[in-house]
């Protein structure tokens, strides 16, 4: 019996894995997914439940939950390269900015050297973000794209174009990349922060200003208005005679040189890196808000389709036919490792074969499959009411083709314990031992025992 259908670590991974399934069957036309829609039937609830659970059915028979897993640990190495690159990236701006100390420090040029890239990214994420509806910009799609690579899963390929559809509601794309954007320059700004101060306290800098067109006013307001609100968290900010005298590039007084450094420090603090800290708790505030609210669109067309699948009308109005008196039919809701019943059923067998053979009282009779209507009768029922053991009597005389050999895995995963009972030719014929063969390879490459012996007292008794 196959292990239950796993459990995705979260409604929005369902959801992107549901929304990954639809995506394919668009592609790739409709999936054989009878045993997929007959398993969710079972299960019960609301439509949008029954169309997740049909996806989660088909994604691990087909891949895609692993796919998934994968996708998810390619994102984190690509989420762990980018962040080494912005530590290295930070550490490269302090450098940048405060050089070797032998040459005074431009301190404006020096603010640029350590803000500047991070204030036109900060714009442009805001121009996409009223403008384009970009919210990620370079950083996002590179982040995307190294994921997708990173997985290196050919399943995976719809798992991207999926997650850009689930993340379209409530435009919670925007907020995600956002929050990945912002997050890596908080690292960037936290690493330079750190790399500044490292720099800062193991070497002797002089700070200047330097201008050809401008008066010395320009610097002291500019200056004291860049430290107004750094000034409120406690950091020095240059009086108007230490800027004034920071003119001169001879200019070597201590307390200048405190004072400019912690101004330095203060400045990329408040609009370097407590801006970004703010701008992505504010998307991570917003994507959970949105996250708590995401519902699959049942509106589209693929999931208008499949509410007569798996909701059609004679089972929205109740059960109108009595299960079948040979088969048993334990309480509903018992679960597959804890229903109590046996049942012998066989496939296409020809009127040589005896049947039924004779039971044990505590073995029901589902008879002979021969049709698809009696094949589809049966797997609802058992789908329904799985019992504890379920033998399955075939004719070894045929060849295992692939519509036998599914029918088998299908009614197996029906019940807790199955086994597959080749029966044995009638009187005067003989068995061709090469087919005998085939049917073991087939039935062993299912996972399933099988045995050319009567399972009565297996049935009856749940041991030989």
């Amino acid at each position: 019996m196959p292990s239950p259908l796993p459990n995705l670590p979260s409604s929005f991974d369902r959801l992107w894995l549901t929304e990954a399934v639809r995506l394919r069957e668009e592609h790739a036309g409709p999936l054989d997914d009878d045993e997929a829609n007959r398993q969710a039937r079972a299960q019960g609830g609301e439509l949008s439940e029954l169309i997740e659970y049909r996806a989660l059915w088909l994604g691990r028979r087909d891949g895609l939950i692993e796919a998934l897993r994968h996708w998810r640990q390619g994102s984190k190495l690509a989420g762990i390269a980018l962040v080494l690159l912005a530590l290295f990236t930070g550490a490269g701006l302090a450098l940048a900015a405060l050089g070797d100390g032998v040459r005074p420090v431009n301190v404006f040029w020096a603010l640029g050297s350590l803000l500047g890239l991070n204030l036109l990214t900060l714009l442009g994420w805001l121009l996409g973000f009223f403008l384009a509806g970009d919210s990620g910009g370079a950083l996002g799609r590179l982040w995307l794209w190294l994921s997708e690579k990173l997985a290196r899963d050919a399943r995976a390929v719809q798992l991207a174009p999926a997650l850009m559809t689930v993340l379209e509601q409530r435009r919670l794309g925007r907020w995600l990349l956002g929050l990945g954007v912002h997050g890596l320059w908080l690292v960037v700004m936290l690493s330079a922060l750190l790399s500044l101060l490292a720099l800062l306290a193991t070497r002797r800098y002089g700070f200047v200003w330097e201008t050809t067109i401008l008066g010395e006013g320009a610097f002291i307001s500019l200056t004291q208005a860049l430290g107004a609100l750094p000034s409120l968290l406690g950091f020095s900010v240059p009086d108007i005679d230490q800027i004034r005298s920071s003119g001169a590039l001879g200019n070597v007084a201590e307390s200048a040189r405190q004072s400019w450094a912690g101004w330095l420090v203060g400045v990329v603090l408040v609009y370097g890196l407590l801006t970004r800290l703010l701008l992505a708790l504010l998307c991570l505030w917003r994507w959970r808000r949105g996250l708590a609210q995401l519902r699959l669109d049942l509106q589209l067309p693929a999931y208008r389709l499949l509410r007569e699948r798996l909701q059609p009308p004679s089972e929205r109005l109740g059960i109108t036919d009595a299960a079948p008196a040979e088969l048993h039919a334990p309480n509903a809701g018992t679960q597959l490792d804890g229903s109590e019943g046996a049942v012998l059923v066989g496939i296409e067998l020809d009127q040589s074969q005896r049947w039924p053979p004779k039971l044990p009282k505590s073995v029901a009779d589902a008879g002979v499959l021969d049709d698809r209507e009696q094949r589809r009768r049966l797997l609802e029922q058992l789908t329904r009411f799985p019992p504890q053991r379920l033998a399955i009597a075939c004719d070894p005389r045929r060849s295992p083709d692939r519509g036998t050999l599914t029918l088998i895995g299908e009614l197996s995963r029906c019940a807790a314990q199955s086994r597959v009972w080749l029966l044995q030719p009638p009187a005067g014929e003989g068995l061709d031992s090469n087919r005998l063969q085939d049917w073991h390879q087939a039935l062993d490459s299912l996972g399933l025992p099988h045995s050319g012996s009567a399972p009565m007292t297996w049935l009856e008794t749940g041991h030989d």
